[in-house]
Order: structure tokens, then sequence, then C-alpha cells
């Protein structure tokens, strides 16, 4: 993967880690590539367009009624000029303006009039970040093809604690290289099955017990895989998503159904994940009819352990290479090293659910990986994203293993 020779433009908004875009800058081009700046009035007030200029050995635009640069049409040049535009820092407001095509700056004028991938790193307050406008305009965005490169979690310049962070300047440059690598196919030739999405157990004929899952890693993975040239069979709990383009799709209800499917088209297989989020419990009986509320203020429900899906392929003497997952609220190292172990895995990805913004229900995640003897993190980002970068980590791990 290699950045040698692309044409990058860099947009620069208006933030405090408007700083860490020098960074940037000079990481891409100690890698050979071509960086042309765009600068964002506010972001000025945060980082000099002399200092972009230094490391990026180019002038910095950042007016889009220049005249000396109109003359020759040069938002439209540069917009002609870029294989990729990435804006880091992205603002709130800035994704706001991408999201609904305004065009009163060069930054986003550029965004409009290029034919080049567009990436965000998205960089503000938790809250701006949570906020169901923000949140709105990212899906827009993600619905148009925009590549969402973060946020990350942890400590920001206010005092607060949450998403919202901009990714490092080398978590970035690694971002830009995977998306400049030719595009491979290392599962070509080969079969991989997976599960997706929650499972439901039946108290009666209305009621179910079941989990947050809403099944966007697992579909997420399976178009990844059909990518990369798998040929892919996704048995998948009851969810409201469209199955990916070149994948086969089962639908089942329950663990045991779902247990029964994977059994069943587990032949001649070559790769298993288990990232369906399956109920360990279901009920010992089935009420035939609707469970009455009675006068008691308790309801006692005898459950029974259902089948352990992930295990029971693992202990296959000719099994697949068999992936899980972790979905864990502490010690997720810990748990994740135990299950790996434990059910003799060839891999396991574990997340904190626990966390806000990420897990269950959302459109991004973060993972840490982990296989005999080796480990890695992938940060927080969409989920999409994650899909390829995890495959990838599947496909290598395969090919060491056989």
């Amino acid at each position: 993967m290699s950045v040698a020779g692309k044409r990058i433009v860099i947009g620069i908004t208006g933030g405090i880690a408007a700083y860490k875009a020098a960074e940037l800058v000079r990481r891409l081009k100690e890698r050979g590539a071509e960086v042309r700046v765009v600068m964002t009035e506010s972001a000025q007030a945060f980082i000099t367009p002399l200092t972009l200029q230094a490391v990026s050995g180019e002038p910095v635009s950042n007016a889009l009624l220049d005249p000396a640069a109109e003359a020759g049409m040069g938002h439209i040049e540069l917009a002609r000029w870029a294989e990729l535009l990435l804006i880091a820092p992205a603002s709130a407001n800035t994704l706001a303006r991408l999201a609904h095509g305004l065009a009163d700056d060069l930054l986003t004028t550029l965004a409009l009039a290029t034919p080049a991938p567009l990436a965000v790193a998205p960089a503000m307050n938790q809250q701006m970040y949570r906020h169901l406008a923000t949140q709105a305009n990212l899906a827009i965005l993600k619905d148009r093809g925009v590549h969402l490169w973060g946020p990350a979690r942890g400590e920001q310049a206010c005092g607060d604690v949450g998403p919202g962070r901009m990714l490092e300047p080398m978590e970035l440059v690694a971002l830009a290289e995977a998306h400049f690598a030719p595009p491979t196919r290392p599962l070509a030739g080969l079969r991989l099955l997976l599960t997706a999405g929650p499972t439901r157990e039946a108290l009666d004929p209305v009621r179910f017990l079941s989990n947050h899952s809403s099944g966007k890693m697992g579909f997420a993975l399976a178009a990844a895989a059909a990518r990369m040239g798998a040929e892919v069979t996704l048995v998948s709990g009851p969810v409201g998503l469209a199955t990916p383009p070149g994948v086969t799709r089962i639908e089942v209800e329950s663990a045991r159904q779902m247990h029964e499917a994977v059994m069943t088209h587990l032949a001649d297989q070559q790769i298993f994940i288990a990232c369906a989020a399956v109920a360990d419990y279901a009920p010992r009986e089935v009420a035939g009819h609707k469970i009455k509320k009675t006068a008691s203020d308790t309801l006692v429900i005898e459950l029974t352990k259902n089948p352990d899906i992930v295990a029971d392929v693992a202990a296959l003497p000719e099994g697949p290479f068999t992936v899980g997952f972790a979905a864990e609220t502490r010690d997720v190292e810990k748990y994740a090293l135990d299950k790996l172990a434990r059910k003799g895995l060839d891999m396991i990805a574990a997340n904190d659910v626990a966390k806000n913004g990420q897990g269950f229900n959302s459109d991004d995640n973060a993972l840490s990986v982990f296989w005999p003897g080796g480990r890695a993190d992938l940060p927080l980002s969409a989920k999409s994203e994650l899909a390829g970068h995890l495959m990838t980590l599947i496909a290598d791990r395969y090919h060491d293993t056989h």
C-alpha cells in the first residue's frame, strides 16, 4: 500500500485539531504523495497558511474569490488535479454544509466540483458529534459514498471525554494508503460462511427474548468478503438490511435454527465467521397462547442453554478457519483471550459495547483482534470501512496457516 505519486488535497477546517494537519501533510509528503492544502477562513485562526505552505512545498489555497487564481479557474483546476480530497479536521459546520450541498467557500465548492473520492475526518466536541443533526449529516454523507475516517474516542481539548477526536495523522495516512491500494481478491476461490444479527427466542406467540444487535457489522463483513472474491453464505437473524451483492442469504429466527443452518451449510467451507449475537439461553417451554398478566408481581420463566455454534464449528476435526466475536462491557481483552483459548478459535474480534457510539445499533465500531501469538487494534470507524480491514486480517491469517 502506498501513496507515492498520488495527488491529495488536504482540506483544513476550524478546530483545535487543525494543528495536526501539518504533521499529516508532512507524513504524506515523506511517503511520496503530492499534497495541496485548502484552508477555510476559520482554520486560519488555529494554524497559519505559511506553516502549511512550508510543509507541503506548495502555495496554500484559502479563498474562493481570489482574482489571481480564478483568472485560470483555479478551483476547477484543483478539483481536476485531485485523486483524493481529505478534509481533516472536518468540523460539524463543514459536515453540515457538505451534507446539504453548499458551496460558499473554496473547500465546499471543491467538494462539489471534484470527481475524486471524498474522505472526512470528523473532529468536534463529543456532544456536537452525538447530536442528532450531526449524526443525520454523517448518514447523508455515508449514503453518498463519502469515506468517514473516525472519529476516535478520548479526552478532548474542552475537557470532555468521548467520541469526536480526530484520528491521529499516522492513522489517516494508513487509511489513505489502504484507499489507494490496488484492488485485490485475497479470498478468490474460497467459500465463506458467516452469521449476523440477533436471534429471537420465543416466549409465546407474540413475545420473545432478544438483544440489540442490528446485523450491520456482519452484513458489512459479508459485503467485504464478496468484494474480495469469496463465495459467501450469510445466515442472518431477523434484521431489516438488504442482502449485499453476490451474497447468498439464509434467514433464521432462533439460535437453534441458526445452529441447524450453519451445520447444514458448513460442508466445504474454508472460513467461518460467527458475528451473530446469539442468545445463550432460550425458554424451556414456549406458551401456546399469549401469556396473560396475573395478580402476581413476578413471572418466572425457566431457561435452557442454547447450542454453542462457534464452539461446535471449531471442534470439528476438519473444520474451517473459525473466527469468533466477543461483545463485552468490561475487561474486553481478558474475556476475548479466554474465549479464544476455551473454544479453540483461530481468531477473535472483540469490542466494548458499553461505549456509546460503537457496537450494537451503531454505524461505527472499533475492534481488538486476537489470534494465537498476535493481535491488532482497529480504531473506531464506519463498519463498512472496518469490515474491509478485518477481512484483510482474516485473509492474511488464513493464508498464513493454510
